[in-house]
C-alpha cells in the first residue's frame, strides 16, 4: 500500500462542525464549467434520484414486513459481491479478524449472512415503525435496569449499529423515555427527507451533531433529559471504535459519550438489537455503568473510553455479520 492509499489517521482531528449544502442559484448556470455541473446535478441528476428514492420507499411500504425483509435479503446477496467489491473484502477481513472461522464454509455462511443483513436495512426502513404495532415481533430483556437508572437521573443511551437499531427508539418511548441524537441527514434530500420522517415518528429528537450539538446536549441532560450516542463508528475507512486490542483514544463518539457522563453525572446505558428471522428482533439492554460526576484527566478519561469499549467489543464480535460497519478495516 501506498502513502496515497492509506487511510486517514484516526487521532487529531479537528473538531467537526456541520455544514448543510446549499442550493445553486440559477446565475450558476451561466457561471464556469464546475458551478453549471453543480447546478445540473442538485436541480437535475440528483432529482431524478430523489424520485426514485421516493418511489421506492413508498412501493415498499405497500409490501407486508417480511417480504421487504426478504427483499432487502435477496437485493444484498446480488449486489454486493458483484458491485462492491472493496466493502466485501474488507467485510471478510474484519470478520475474521474479530472471530477466526472454522473452516471456508464457515467464512462462506458469514459473508452471505453480512451480504444479507446490510440489503435488509436497506429496505427494512420502509416499514420499521410497524414493529411498535406488532410487540409479538419484538423481545426486549433487560428493560428494568433502564428504567431504575432513568430515576435516578439523566440517560445516555450508548447503542451500536447490529440488528435494526432504528428500532431502538421505539422501544425507548415504549418505557417512558425519549432521547435526543446528533442527527447528521444522508447524503440526498430525499433519503434525508425520509430519514427524518421515519425516525421522528419513532421518537426521536434531534439536536445538531458535531460542536454545534455538545452544548444542547450538556443542557438536556443536566436536566434529566435522555441522549443517545452510538459509540461504535468508522471513518475514512477505517473503526474507529470500539478499539478492539488497538491503542485507546478519546476521539469520536466513545470520547464525546464518557466526556458527558463525567460533566452531567449521566449514567451510560449500553443497548443493541439482534436480528432473528426475518422482520423480527431481540433488544438486549447490558448493564448500565456510572462514573463519578467530577473533573477527569487524560489518563482517567482514557480508563473510562477503554472500559466502555471493552463493554461494546465483545457483543460486536459474536454479532459481526450483523454489524453496520464491519465493512470497514480494523487496521
Amino acid at each position: 500500500m501506498t502513502e496515497a492509499d492509506k487511510p486517514p489517521a484516526l487521532s487529531k482531528r479537528k473538531a467537526w462542525r456541520f455544514v448543510s449544502p446549499s442550493a445553486p442559484r440559477l446565475s450558476a448556470l451561466f457561471g464556469d464549467t464546475h458551478q453549471r455541473r453543480a447546478f445540473v446535478r442538485y436541480w437535475i441528476t440528483d432529482n431524478i434520484w430523489n424520485g426514485l428514492h421516493l418511489a421506492t420507499f413508498y412501493a415498499l411500504r405497500l409490501m407486508p414486513m417480511d417480504r421487504v425483509s426478504r427483499a432487502g435479503a435477496a437485493l444484498g446477496r446480488f449486489a454486493i459481491p458483484r458491485f462492491h467489491k472493496v466493502a466485501a473484502g474488507r467485510a471478510r477481513a474484519t470478520m475474521e479478524a474479530l472471530r477466526p472461522a472454522r473452516d471456508a464454509a464457515e467464512q462462506a455462511r458469514r459473508f452471505d449472512a453480512y451480504c444479507a443483513a446490510q440489503g435488509r436495512l436497506m429496505t427494512e426502513f420502509a416499514v420499521v415503525n410497524r414493529i411498535a404495532r406488532h410487540p409479538e415481533r419484538l423481545i426486549v430483556n433487560n428493560v428494568d435496569v433502564v428504567v431504575d437508572a432513568a430515576k435516578r437521573g439523566p440517560l445516555i443511551m450508548v447503542g451500536m449499529h447490529l440488528g435494526n437499531w432504528e428500532i431502538g427508539p421505539i422501544v425507548m418511548r415504549r418505557i417512558g423515555l425519549q432521547p435526543y441524537a446528533m442527527y447528521v441527514p444522508p447524503a440526498g434530500r430525499a433519503k434525508a427527507w425520509l430519514a427524518a420522517r421515519v425516525r421522528e415518528r419513532a421518537g426521536l429528537r434531534f439536536i445538531p451533531p458535531g460542536m454545534q450539538g455538545v452544548r444542547p446536549a450538556l443542557g438536556i441532560l443536566k436536566s434529566g433529559g435522555v441522549i443517545s450516542i452510538f459509540c461504535d463508528e468508522a471513518f475514512g475507512g477505517r473503526i474507529r471504535g470500539p478499539f478492539f486490542g488497538r491503542p485507546p483514544h478519546l476521539e469520536g463518539n466513545l470520547g464525546l459519550a464518557i466526556r458527558l457522563a463525567r460533566m452531567t453525572g449521566a449514567t451510560l446505558c449500553p443497548w443493541y438489537t439482534k436480528r432473528g428471522e426475518d422482520f423480527r428482533f431481540t433488544l438486549q439492554f447490558l448493564e448500565p455503568i456510572r462514573l463519578p460526576q467530577q473533573p477527569a484527566g487524560p489518563e482517567e478519561l482514557m480508563g473510562d473510553v477503554e472500559r466502555l469499549s471493552q463493554v461494546l467489543e465483545p457483543v460486536i464480535a459474536e454479532n459481526a455479520v450483523q454489524w453496520f460497519f464491519v465493512d470497514s478495516m480494523l487496521q
